[in-house]
């Protein structure tokens, strides 16, 4: 970031007319076509009390003028309150605006999973008042033992300040969300941890907020075919948990992967001798584990005393064999989806018992079952056609799309190996709809290729580094420009005497015009502003368009303001000697006066004796 000091007089600043020429039109990435959100909840407060359904947990909350105002006395009363149902996949907007803080720290917030009735542990969306701040916005989690887990933190582009509306917005999809302020997405997050019954809610501290106008849509399940364009990359899948530096298909893989930041999580399942769902790979125990024999022919006893860790490295001795249900339990509430694999051939009974573990542990929706076995497909299909299914492929189809519709998959995953024979069916399944996600790949040469080729997904041992080679391509795409003042601060007070220094940080803008109340070329040396509130508004310009800062101060009328403009070199001093009189009896309508009949036979500037007469009625 670099700053940017104009000049005292606005005049020298590049005119925001002339930077139009530069703006450059950039065309909208290509997504796949959804349905219209489903509108779940909408709310304008305009039947004069907190509706039905709404439920104040701390703090007063009522509404007033059309708006639900919400009261915090303190930084240590957290006023909430909740409404609206439990949805995972949401977008949730509302207008808030800070009627009043105790400081420039204390903020608002959306609740993004709450129990209804407001007890711990709950996450939400924050806002300070001074929001431009480096922690101006937030994602947290007030914790079970009421303390905070600050996850992702952010700068606003513009202060929320006081008495100014700021429209919210902030989508979820599972533990994921992204934070929208005015219209620009800020910062997003993969680390919400989600319940099973959280709703929404508002929240004050040490504040005064209203809000207005909630709209809540339903969201669909984000999309397994990724969009088309210069930023988009393909969904990290970390293969059998992140398997590069953790024992394959363990607890310690699988959370490996959770925190490298991956979209999926692939583990494979099969059944034992006495029907549990087991975490394994291979159909026998000896590569992974101490034990020996088919999975098939040993029963989950005999497996749960297995070590499963010792074979990758003594770091991870005692690493047991997780069962379905175990790794359910580590990603329920948690980021990334489930590529689950059901190795085959399993029963109608076995299939039914892994998918109604799916279902008692509410992870249909974030499942994603895969399998060479066309059967298993067609069964778990029949036991819960809502659940997404997948199939995998060593060689292609002599018709993928064909058999890709046949069977109702959502992705059509081939080894890499075979695809490269065939790319061009890439683009044939996406044109059916059908997401690519090929399997397994560990070289960054390799990653290039696949996504420069648009697959959905790659499957690698290497989470990790994949997130970080996506990371960086993403940055070498340039984002829009951003812009944020660093001074003065929104809700300053100015006095006669400061000098009004505007200073401003951004981010990959070519050109930054600075505005003072809409006007170039006006001085902003606070003697010669009028009293009251003053608006600065900043515009950054560079190659992917535009960005704008808004900043308010206030002049403040003093007796020590009085003098100083009493003073000045373009008073004489007859004049001078009876405003100071007037002024040292605090006799306002008297100074008042003496400015106004100054006009003309004393020679007091026009300009001049405006403010002076101005400043002394105010006082």
């Amino acid at each position: 970031m670099r700053p940017f000091r104009p000049s005292l007089l606005l005049a020298a600043v590049v005119p925001a007319v002339a930077l139009g020429a530069a703006l450059v039109a950039v065309p909208a990435a290509a997504e796949p076509q959804a349905e219209e959100p489903a509108v779940v909840l909408t709310e304008d407060f305009s039947g004069g009390a907190v509706p039905a359904g709404w439920t104040a947990i701390e703090g007063q909350w009522s509404v007033s003028d059309g708006r639900l105002v919400g009261v915090s006395t303190s930084s240590s009363q957290l006023s909430r309150i909740t409404f609206g149902p439990h949805l995972r996949n949401y977008r949730v907007e509302v207008t808030a605006r800070f009627e009043s803080v105790q400081n420039t720290s204390r903020w608002t917030a959306v609740g993004l999973d709450i129990a209804p009735n407001g007890a711990t542990p709950w996450w939400i969306a924050t806002m300070r008042t001074g929001s431009t701040a480096s922690n101006g916005l937030e994602f947290a989690q007030r914790t079970t033992s009421d303390s905070w887990n600050v996850t992702n933190t952010a700068a606003a582009p513009s202060a929320a300040g006081t008495g100014r509306d700021v429209r919210i917005a902030v989508e979820v999809r599972g533990s994921r969300a992204t934070w929208i302020f005015d219209g620009q997405e800020v910062m997003r997050t993969s680390a919400l941890q989600r319940s099973d019954a959280g709703v929404l809610g508002l929240l004050a501290n040490g504040a005064t907020v209203s809000f207005d106008d909630v709209v809540v849509t339903e969201l669909e399940e984000e999309p397994v075919i990724r969009p088309v364009g210069p930023q988009s990359t393909p969904a990290v899948i970390a293969h059998r948990g992140y398997s590069s530096v953790a024992p394959e298909n363990t607890l310690a893989a699988v959370e490996s992967a959770l925190r490298s930041g991956a979209d999926y999580v692939e583990v494979d399942v099969a059944s034992s001798a006495d029907g549990v769902p087991i975490i394994l790979h291979d159909n026998t125990l000896d590569r992974t584990t101490d034990g020996t024999g088919a999975l098939p022919t040993v029963t989950s006893d005999y497996i749960e005393g297995l070590d499963a860790g010792s074979w990758f490295s003594t770091a991870f001795s005692g690493q047991p064999v997780p069962t379905l249900l175990d790794v359910l339990a580590l990603l329920k509430g948690r980021a990334p989806a489930l590529l689950l694999e059901v190795k085959g051939p399993e029963t109608y009974a076995q299939l039914e018992l892994i998918v109604g573990q799916l279902r008692e542990q509410g992870l249909v929706e974030q499942t994603i079952l895969q399998s060479f076995d066309v059967q298993v497909l067609r069964d778990v299909k029949a036991i819960e056609p809502s659940l997404r299914i997948a199939l995998l492929r060593s060689s292609l189809d002599a018709d993928p799309v064909a058999t890709a519709r046949d069977l109702g998959v959502v992705a059509y995953n081939p080894s890499w190996t075979a695809l490269q024979t065939r790319t061009d069916v890439i683009a044939d399944l996406h044109e059916a709809e059908i997401a690519v996600m090929p399997y397994t790949i560990d070289d960054p040469a390799q990653w290039a290729i696949l996504r420069d080729l648009g697959v959905d997904g790659v499957i690698t041992n290497k989470p990790g580094e994949l997130v970080g080679w996506n990371a960086r391509h993403v940055q070498t795409v340039p984002d829009a420009p951003t812009v944020a003042f660093a001074a003065p601060a929104d809700g300053a007070t100015l006095t006669r005497g400061d000098v009004l220094v505007p200073a401003v940080t951004s981010e990959r803008a070519e050109s930054i015009a600075i505005t003072l109340d809409g006007a170039e070329g006006a001085a902003i040396a606070v003697d010669s502003l009028t009293a009251g509130e003053h608006t600065l508004v900043a515009t950054a310009t560079g190659v992917n368009g535009t960005a704008t800062a808004t900043t308010t101060v206030t002049v403040q009328p003093s007796a020590a303001g009085l003098i100083r403009l009493a003073t000045g070199p373009d008073v004489n001093r007859t004049l001078r000697d009876q405003l100071l009189r007037a002024i040292d009896r605090s006799d306002w309508i008297r100074v008042a006066s003496i400015a106004e009949d100054g006009v003309g036979g004393n020679q007091l500037p026009a300009e001049l004796a405006e403010l002076i007469a101005a400043d002394a009625r105010a006082l």
